[in-house]
């Protein structure tokens, strides 16, 4: 397992993140407890989750993700915790998500319910890394290639945001902050306010990145390795499409079928293109999820790869594909297809 550092941090974090949206709706507890064993036996110390997880949720299972990965730490014990990195998220409003807390902002009170009701979730006294899930504000995200207008009714509060973050710090309640789903814009003004006020640094962004949605390297990926900001890839599989799964029967157990509500990797163009790339990666003796696991891996502005698994197999498998490196024939290729079917799914 390869380690680096959190940008900005004294973190050191594997370069494969444990991705856990499944634990509570598609994996129960004990799976749940056998993924987290097996990813630590593996080197991962990276365990990433949100408050709204597991993925498909109600009000009945929301925030049992945390529930889970919390058991699993308490059964651990404290000092095999502290060798572990635990990132999770607030939610950000424009979601719909009627079932957690209301209202869904970045207010002072949101966001220390929602810090409380994490650390009592996962069973800890203090959160390594602390994302917003999303922006306050409506922008180009989730399938969204563009933006046709500012939201005008939102006020620019991130002086205040990083302010009630500085206190959390200060109270050991997190250690350090990120931001998800942004954008250029977005991760500038974090960085503005804090050089102005001396405030917390976001260490990370975490926004999807794959074969199929590489917009990350327009804009973000300057800023991020010129600011130091690391990028948490997720997605990586595309929501599992770039196992190539797809491109056969669709069983009921997929997640596609489980919440068909997720479109974004399922376009016309989205299919051409992972057949593209299962060819690219058959006449190289790799499997699709293999190359387009160590595509990501390889970018210079990575700092970790989110995988996620429903499966110990499919967990074994997506750990194995961090041990290929791609030539810069593969990489040629794959830069083909990308002009020729630019991401397809935003």
């Amino acid at each position: 397992m390869n380690y680096t550092n959190l940008s900005n941090t004294e973190l050191k974090v594997s370069t494969i993140c444990l991705g856990t949206m499944t634990f509570g709706n598609q994996n129960t507890e004990s799976e749940s407890h056998a993924q987290l064993d097996y990813a630590i036996e593996r080197g991962i110390n990276f365990i990433d989750t949100a408050e709204m997880y597991p993925i498909g949720g109600n009000a009945q299972i929301v925030g049992s993700t945390e529930r889970h990965i919390g058991s699993w730490l308490n059964k651990i014990g404290s000092s095999e915790r502290q060798k572990l990195v635990v990132a999770t998220k607030i939610a950000g409003p424009n979601r719909g998500l009627d079932y957690i807390r209301q209202p869904l902002d970045f207010s002072k009170k949101s966001i220390h319910d929602a810090v409380e009701l994490s650390l009592k979730n996962l069973q800890i006294d203090s959160i390594d890394l602390y994302q917003m899930h999303w922006p306050e504000r409506v922008m180009n995200m989730f399938g969204q290639r563009g933006l046709a207008k500012i939201d005008s009714n939102w006020q620019d509060n991130i002086f205040e945001v990083l302010s009630i973050f500085d206190g959390l710090i200060k109270e050991g309640k997190i250690k350090h902050i990120g931001v998800s789903n942004e954008n250029p814009y977005g991760v500038m003004r974090f960085l503005q306010e804090t050089e102005k006020h001396n405030l917390p640094r976001i260490a990370t962004i975490q926004n999807p990145y794959s074969l199929l949605n590489r917009l990350f390297e327009v804009g973000l990926s300057e800023i991020c390795m010129r600011e130091n900001v690391g990028l948490l890839a997720y997605s990586p599989l595309g929501f599992g499409t770039l196992s190539g799964k797809y491109l056969g029967e669709v069983k009921p157990e997929y997640r596609m079928a489980m919440f068909p509500q997720f479109t974004r990797y399922n376009s016309e163009n989205s299919t051409k293109a992972i057949k593209l790339y299962r060819d690219l990666a058959e006449a190289n003796n790799l499997t699709i999820a293999q190359m387009a696991l160590a595509f990501v891996n390889q970018q210079n502005f990575v700092t970790s790869t989110i995988i996620g698994a429903t499966t110990l197999e499919q967990l074994k498998a997506n750990i194995d594909a961090f041990e290929v490196v791609l030539s810069p024939e593969v990489l040629s290729e794959i830069n083909k297809i990308q002009e020729l079917i630019p991401n397809p799914a935003p």
